[in-house]
């Protein structure tokens, strides 16, 4: 079987740090997740989906985002059942996160509300960083366009 959840979205509250009753590390929030088509003369819609989760990637996840941020997250999906006030039963569906990683680069989210953590820009890692757009085409070997590949 293979429950695989992958999602980028930005963050519609600030995710608030819980413990059960044993101690354990838990967190539930929301990402808006824009859908990949528009009709045509509306709006681009986004779905709302459920997040929780757990221990140390709940710890992460409460200290280092904030609302307005994107977010990508890899997990699986859950399904629980549950009964509301008025006694109907209900059917819950959200994503359990494994691992919830930075979407945007420290200056893109700089704008974002309670983003202390950023400092000034790393220059040392910009300067490093290949810059692929402007490379020399002769960097490259022509492979023959017949049927005997070299690997």
């Amino acid at each position: 079987m293979l429950n695989v959840a992958v999602l980028m979205g930005r963050l519609v509250a600030d995710p608030e740090l819980r413990h059960t009753p044993n101690d354990i590390s838990v967190t539930s929030f929301t990402l808006a997740v824009d859908r990949s088509y528009v009709k045509a003369g509306a709006e681009r819609q986004a779905d709302f989906i459920d997040v929780v989760a757990w221990r140390s990637t709940a710890d992460f996840v409460c200290k280092y985002f904030h609302k307005g941020q994107l977010v990508a997250v890899q997990g699986s999906i859950q399904t629980r059942t549950y009964t509301d006030k008025e006694g109907n039963k209900r059917k819950a569906f959200e994503v359990v996160a494994d691992n919830v990683h930075f979407a945007e680069s420290k200056r893109d989210s700089t704008g974002t509300q309670g983003s202390n953590y950023h400092s000034k820009p790393d220059t040392a890692l910009e300067q490093s960083a290949p810059a692929y757009a402007s490379g020399d085409t002769g960097d490259f070997e022509e492979i023959p366009l017949d049927d005997d590949l070299p690997f």
